[in-house]
């Protein structure tokens, strides 16, 4: 009986070897792949950063060294069938500051044969020949994922530098495209600095074109926008892992100067606020509701004539907008001072004046103003008081122990009086305009530098302006995905926000929607920081 067991099981695994084999894939590279000539003089064009050209291969290395290698699979039924299986993947929506698009799990250990043949064709023929080619000696891992891009999608300006990656490879699968339906791999310049500067080139996605970079300090792209509303941006992606490229330190920018309020007093409050912003016990209900909760907007905020000549102002052609940068961490206009209208100043002016520093003082509870009681001084009141109380108790005092309590009175007194000048209230702010292409990303030295800070928005012209265009601010907690809060634009509608040293914020891109209508929209806000 044994035996006859063993031999059904051998008749079974060779069913199933049969089965296998009939279901088993081989993906053929390119021919120019398995050319020695053509790989020998791509690797000398790769080490002397010189262009190469012939067939289906091109290098060129500006503004970085990268290698476009067309027709990259010779069957195009095995193209068709790996698209095919792609398709049929789960995707999940990935939605941060940085990008928004879909991609489907981790490839590494899917079985379909098609997706599971170029898999090994990848990490294991290729990955040898562009070892030899770049002359580095390339690990098997395999990271792997499809994404598909489609309207709005975007991955902004990013270098992928990441500990083990050392080639960042695409590999297309996209219907006809052409540079006006967006999606295409942007690559950027860099400065001194080694941050990015401009966009020089501006790679079309093709079908089974495979597009491959070393990943560096200056390795900066990004994939614009997908402007067609009726096509798939289809796409392999991952990395081939050795020795990372030795980086130099990073750039820290120079932090945004801040100034203490200007002397300016209520009657510019009374101006410009809405009166009921300044009744006492309104006010002391928006500090219990801000205290609860760190946040609040405060709905027609300034007199509407007011918000409404500023608005108007706006809009002249008179204000100079300058483009902020780096694109790896914001691209927005910001005003040059100098050309603001007067009423557009005014309102600057009333931001940063002691009026309102104490203003806010009252709506949020925080020391924004000498004359707004600290937290302690409550704890303080009452140390007096005992210390009154059992001096009188006592029926003796020795002239010691007044001369003691009065030395430890100024020394007190002293202490106030320095960790007043040592903390000043201050503020920075500016005037943004924010349009299509418009937003800011979190970024290493926004995380190093984060401190205890009153966040102030506040917005003009966006009455029509809808939430999927983009353009909101996103809090999220520090090394997390969570957002914690999102802070919508809306006319004349302050919004305060407190945060701490593990909170950062970003603008989220905004988004071709945005003007899809040909309506050519933009808005704009006061973005002010208060630190006590």
């Amino acid at each position: 009986m044994s035996s006859k067991r063993r031999q059904d099981e051998s008749v079974n695994t060779d069913k199933k070897k049969k089965k296998k084999k009939t279901s088993e894939e081989t993906a053929h590279l390119c021919s120019a792949v398995e050319d020695e000539q053509v790989k020998s003089a791509v690797k000398e064009a790769w080490s002397r950063r010189t262009h190469y050209d012939h067939g289906d291969v091109e290098l060129d290395c500006h503004p970085f060294p990268h290698c476009i290698i067309k027709n990259f699979i010779r069957s195009e039924t095995f193209v068709e069938n790996l698209q095919r299986e792609l398709l049929g993947l789960n995707f999940h929506e990935k939605s941060n500051d940085l990008y928004k698009f879909k991609q489907s799990d981790d490839l590494r250990k899917r079985t379909e044969p098609h997706i599971t043949a170029l898999r090994s064709a990848l990490f294991g023929r290729f990955r040898s020949w562009l070892g030899e080619v770049l002359g580095v000696e390339l690990e098997p891992t395999v990271d792997i994922s499809c994404a598909r891009y489609e309207y709005t999608d975007v991955l902004l300006c990013h270098d992928d530098e990441l500990e083990g990656r050392r080639v960042a490879f695409i590999l297309y699968l996209v219907p006809p495209w052409q540079s006006s339906d967006g999606g295409t791999l942007d690559l950027y310049t860099t400065n001194s600095d080694f941050q990015p500067q401009s966009i020089v080139k501006s790679l079309v996605p093709s079908w089974n074109t495979l597009v491959l970079f070393e990943v560096s300090p200056v390795s900066f792209h990004q994939v614009a926008e997908v402007l067609s509303q009726d096509k798939c941006r289809l796409s392999l992606s991952g990395w081939f892992h050795g020795p990372s490229l030795e980086r130099p330190p990073r750039h820290i920018e120079p932090p945004v100067p801040r100034n203490p309020h200007l002397p300016r007093d209520e009657t510019l409050l009374l101006e410009w606020v809405n009166p009921v912003y300044l009744d006492i016990s309104y006010q002391e209900q928006i500090q219990e509701e801000f205290e609860d909760s760190s946040e609040i907007q405060l709905k027609d905020f300034l007199k509407e004539e007011k918000f409404r000549e500023v608005s108007e102002a706006l809009r002249l052609a008179q204000i100079q907008w300058t483009r902020r940068s780096p694109a790896n961490k914001r691209c927005y206009d910001v005003a040059s001072l100098d050309t603001l209208p007067q009423c557009v100043s005014a309102c600057l002016e009333l931001l940063r004046s002691e009026a309102f520093f104490l203003l806010l003082s009252n709506f949020t509870g925080l020391r924004l103003h000498y004359l707004c009681p600290a937290d302690d001084d409550d704890d303080e009141n009452k140390d007096e008081e005992k210390e009154k109380k059992e001096q009188g108790d006592g029926e003796a005092t020795g002239s010691s122990t007044e001369s003691s309590s009065a030395a430890a009175a100024a020394a007190a007194s002293a202490n106030k009086s320095r960790d007043s000048e040592l903390s000043t209230p201050e503020c920075c702010g500016e005037l943004r305009r924010w349009s299509h292409g418009g937003y800011t990303l979190l970024h290493d030295g926004e995380a190093a530098r984060a401190e205890y800070a009153l966040d102030l928005v506040l917005p003009f012209g966006c009455a029509d302006w809808q939430s999927e265009f983009g353009g909101f601010t996103c809090y999220v907690a520090n090394e997390e995905d969570e957002e914690l809060l999102t802070v919508y634009p809306e006319d004349n509608s302050l919004a305060l926000v407190y945060r701490d040293k593990e909170t950062l914020k970003f603008v989220k891109h905004v988004n071709h929607k945005s003007c899809c209508d040909s309506a050519d929209r933009a808005f704009y806000d006061f973005s002010f920081v208060y630190y006590e």
